[in-house]
Formats: C-alpha cells, structure tokens, sequence
C-alpha cells in the first residue's frame, strides 16, 4: 500500500514526541495510551481532523485548538 500511495508512514519529530508526553499527561484520567497520543500528536502535525479509531473514548480527545475530531468508522 506503501508502494502505490495508498499509504504514508508518518514519523514523530522531537516537538510530537514531546506533544505525546504531555497528552498523556493530560488525558491520563481517561487514560490515554501511547497509540491514542501518538494520533492525535500526528493529526495536530498533519492538519487533520478525520482519524480512524476503533476505541469510543477517542471522542473525548480535543486537537490543541479545541476541536473535535471526527472519529471514522
């Protein structure tokens, strides 16, 4: 998929990974892993709203501006 572009991989630079310790930090009531953390930071870097994320607690996670995402499927 890689190969024919349906696909990127995206790797976090040191300001996400820093974003990633504080959403975890933040949302850790909800409790927010490594994988909900590590979209989101990657959704904030890449301008975008639209995530897939099987976990329903997903819709309690807000972008840095506040926005919702909008949680596929």
């Amino acid at each position: 998929m890689v190969q024919e572009g349906f696909l990127t991989l995206h790797r976090a630079g040191d300001d996400e990974i820093e974003r990633i310790i504080a959403l975890m930090e933040r949302y850790q009531d909800t409790p927010m892993d490594l994988a909900d953390a590590s979209l989101v930071a990657a959704a904030e870097t890449l301008t975008v709203s639209e995530v897939f994320a099987p976990d329903r607690h997903f819709y309690a996670y807000r972008m840095s501006d506040a926005r919702a995402f909008t949680v596929l499927p």
